[in-house]
């Protein structure tokens, strides 16, 4: 049996890919997607106070975060007050944080009730839930208030700070929290609409 061999041609590396054919991104492709990104304006309007004191705190951890790992494991004499003074950083982002959350009503919510509910009931649940959540911030406020008066002065375990500081933090989100919820509770009854009853409407809402 004979057996013959079959040149190949070549193919020319512009021509279009096969139909079918996976499509194969190119490195110029890469390139032009990074280039049209950088040119799009940087737009920070959609950041409030909150916003920015939260990412201070969470470097502040971060850094923390680190020195606890470079002395513990490199230089084998951990600081160990690096580890209680993160989890208090990780307290504050939590607290005042959330009100980020509350102000761009990205908080988990349920709203398959309100697909078939009609308009008029589903804007008064709505709002039921816009004052339920407010009433609640703001008792949890009060909360941590009375709870501050009564711990009073305690120290923190591994450094000599007041541990109040911890406790002023969570009070200062749930009031930061409380006031953006009157505001979104004020904004959804001049839209006509909530987060429930149209979430559509918010998927690209950045403030």
């Amino acid at each position: 049996m004979e057996l013959r061999s079959q040149t190949v041609p070549p193919q020319d590396p512009e021509a279009p890919p096969p139909e079918g054919a996976p499509h194969m991104t190119s490195v110029e492709e890469i390139v032009h997607t990074f280039e049209a990104a950088d040119a799009q304006p940087v737009d920070l309007s959609g950041y409030a106070a909150e916003d920015w004191f939260t990412m201070g705190l969470f470097w502040v951890m971060t850094l923390l975060v680190f020195m606890q790992f470079f002395t513990r494991y490199v230089m084998n004499d951990s600081l160990a007050w690096t580890e209680e003074l993160a989890t208090y950083c990780l307290i504050g982002v939590v607290f005042i944080g959330a009100s980020m959350c509350v102000r761009k009503s990205r908080h988990i919510q349920v709203d398959l009730l309100y697909r078939y509910l009609p308009h008029g009931p589903a804007r008064v649940l709505s709002t039921l839930v816009d004052v339920l959540r407010t009433a609640f911030l703001g008792y949890a406020a009060w909360l941590v208030w009375k709870y501050i008066g009564i711990v009073g002065d305690e120290p923190m375990t591994t450094i000599e700070w007041n541990k109040n500081y911890v406790y002023w933090a969570a009070l200062l989100g749930f009031v930061l929290m409380s006031g953006r919820s009157v505001q979104v509770t004020w904004q959804n009854w001049r839209n006509g609409y909530s987060i429930l009853e149209r979430p559509e409407a918010f998927e690209s809402f950045d403030d």
